[in-house]
């Protein structure tokens, strides 16, 4: 279960079925045991009834047995006839034991289950007995109970009451069956109503989770969550991530501002210090030692230069203050533009370049500056990872109304787990991570590619492996790019 929403309803279901489940444990036991006790109360009357009978009986009429044709002890067909309505097993015995009465259920036994109560009485007799017995192996359950009558002018007469159990068990059975047919169903309300209240529970933490989840990046922290009226936990959450963002935006904010501050105060003294070193390098009679340390001075002062732009660039892009001056241009002439800048570098590092454009116009509104270094970027970084004797492609055209810029090299590649991270700033997938490698560059450029293209309401995408080279493609819309992208 992946989901607290799952988990709430599966917690909510599981408690409720075993609450339930022991409602009805509970409740079956007390209901069989009161039944027992019920039943124990009725055969208890019933032996009292009995005696009563046979007491009244005697004392109105002075005789209750006679000889029956068989020359056999029963009762008087009076006295029998009044406890024939006395219902479950009944059985009167005579002094000596010899059964005198027989209920109908009684009737109904074997002679070995009737010879079985009446070995019960005479086990008994001496005074009121009751207890549990099963008649036969495979006969019904006695609860019984004995009573002696002694109050009919001789040795006393015994009675044995008794009633099957099941007719105690019925009552408890039936509910337990209801319970169990109405149990499932009762699950399966406990699932509908756990999964709704979970999910309005759950409900403004969704709201919560979609809202966090847009503000993906440092841009969006000025954006606030919706804070509950109710001062519950979530409510508490929604403050708690609000003071979170406020304290993150400022720090984003200080950063920002420090990284355009400082880009900008470096632009002058490196301007200066490049400036300098250029003429003196004109001068004439340099020593050789002299010459060359000033060649690679002005190469890392370029590479400042290059740096402090690039972070001045993002860092303006990042607080919304680098519009972009769109117009109706021609993409082919932009590319025209660059070809002959990437066969100059391709030339140099040994790689040839083929830039492949359509016949017809392709007109879009851009800002050209920033597009044409977009192109360079992407060219730039080809060439600088291919291998001598390669080549690296590019080509404009258009797919369902969107254009497509590709730029494809048959250079190192880029291992699979690195792709994720290629268009983060200061990163960095060769080996040689340091500006002072065999491919130095300061890790920004595909970052602000991935700028320059967002800000046209485009994306770039890239399409590598390591040793087999790498495509980058960037898709523009033809309408509703945004004119103005805040970073």
């Amino acid at each position: 279960m992946q989901t607290i929403r799952a988990r709430l309803t599966a917690w909510y279901s599981t408690a409720l079925t075993l609450t339930l489940a022991a409602f009805a444990a509970v409740l079956y036991f007390a209901r069989r045991s009161t039944s027992y006790q019920d039943l124990d109360q009725r055969i208890r009357s019933e032996a009292e009834l009995t005696a009563g009978i046979l007491v009244e009986t005697y004392r109105a009429r002075g005789v209750l047995v006679q000889t029956d044709t068989a020359r056999r002890l029963v009762l008087v067909p009076e006295v029998a006839a009044l406890l024939e309505v006395v219902p479950d097993y009944l059985i009167v015995t005579a002094p000596d034991d010899s059964l005198l009465f027989a209920s109908a259920d009684a009737r109904a036994l074997t002679f070995q289950d009737v010879e079985q109560l009446r070995q019960l009485v005479a086990t008994a007799r001496g005074g009121p007995s009751a207890g549990v017995v099963r008649l036969g192996a495979s006969g019904p359950r006695l609860h019984y109970a004995v009573r002696y009558v002694g109050e009919i002018g001789g040795p006393s007469v015994a009675i044995l009451a008794g009633a099957d159990v099941q007719s105690a068990e019925l009552g408890p059975q039936q509910l337990l069956d209801t319970f169990a047919l109405i149990l499932p169903i009762g699950l399966l309300a406990a699932l509908l109503v756990g999964s709704w209240i979970a999910r309005g529970a759950l409900a403004p933490v969704d709201q919560i989770i979609t809202e966090v989840r847009e503000i993906t990046d440092g841009r969006s922290l000025h954006r606030r969550l919706a804070e509950p009226m109710v001062k519950d936990e979530l409510g508490r959450l929604a403050a708690t991530l609000n003071q979170m963002m406020t304290r993150l935006e400022r720090s984003f904010s200080a950063l920002r501002r420090f990284t355009a501050d400082a880009s900008h105060e470096l632009k002058t003294p490196l301007t200066v210090l490049r400036a300098g070193v250029e003429r003196a390098i004109t001068a004439p009679h340099l020593p050789p030692e002299t010459l060359a340390t000033l060649e690679e001075t002005l190469q890392e002062i370029n590479r400042m230069t290059e740096l402090v732009d690039a972070l001045l660039t993002l860092a303006r892009a990042d607080e919304g203050i680098a519009p972009l001056h769109r117009e109706p241009i021609d993409l082919r002439a932009l590319l025209e533009d660059t070809r002959e800048t990437g066969e100059l570098l391709a030339e140099q590092a040994g790689v040839h370049v083929e830039v492949t454009t359509p016949p017809e116009p392709v007109i879009l509104e851009v800002d050209g500056q920033r597009f044409r270094q977009l192109v360079l970027n992407l060219l730039t970084n080809a060439v600088k990872y291919t291998p001598r004797g390669g080549s690296v492609h590019v080509q404009l055209g258009e797919n369902d109304g969107r254009v497509t810029l590709t730029v494809a090299d048959t250079g190192i590649g880029i291992a699979l787990g690195d792709l994720p991270h290629i268009f983060d700033r200061f990163w960095r997938a060769d080996s040689a991570r340091t500006r002072t490698g065999e491919r130095p560059g300061a890790g920004l450029g595909l970052a602000i590619c991935k700028w320059i293209a967002e800000a046209h309401g485009g994306q770039i995408e890239v399409a590598s492996r390591a040793g087999r080279g790498t495509m980058f493609t960037v898709t523009l819309p033809r309408t509703g790019a945004p004119t103005q992208q805040t970073g």
